[in-house]
């Protein structure tokens, strides 16, 4: 964008400066009085200033288009940007969620394990108990 805006400064800055030395030029050749001269000149000032005015409307609409679409750029960047960030965070909802039930399945099987294990060792604490009474009473 920057070079497009170089190139068009460059090509006015080098079409004002080439019409005002062609028109100095021929106006210094030809063969006129100093009233038609002058009036020669208004005249190739005044086209001058009107090329101007016509370029800088051109630069302006130019620029108006330019603004225009790096918003509606920007806008559809936004656009994306926020739906990739709500499907990443759905995802990771999802992930989070997977891992609570994947822990929560876990803890209870340790649990149930847990419960087992205590219910053997309480047998077998009992049953050494017994057989202690059943020793000592013999």
């Amino acid at each position: 964008m920057s070079d497009e805006n170089g190139i068009g400064k460059g090509i006015f800055i080098g079409f004002l400066t080439g019409a005002a030395v062609g028109t100095l030029l021929g106006l210094l050749f030809a063969p006129k009085s100093g009233k038609e001269l002058r009036e020669d000149i208004r005249l190739k000032s005044k086209d001058l200033l009107d090329d101007a005015g016509d370029y800088i409307e051109q630069a302006k609409d130019k620029a108006t288009q330019l603004i225009n679409e790096g918003k509606r750029k920007s806008e559809k960047l936004v656009a994306d940007a926020k739906a990739k960030v709500d499907a990443l965070l759905d995802e990771a909802e999802k992930i989070l969620d997977d891992a609570k039930m994947k822990a929560g399945s876990a803890i209870e099987t340790g649990k149930a394990k847990v419960e087992k294990e205590s219910d053997k060792l309480k047998a077998a604490i009992k049953a050494g108990v017994e057989t202690y009474k059943s020793e000592k009473s013999s």
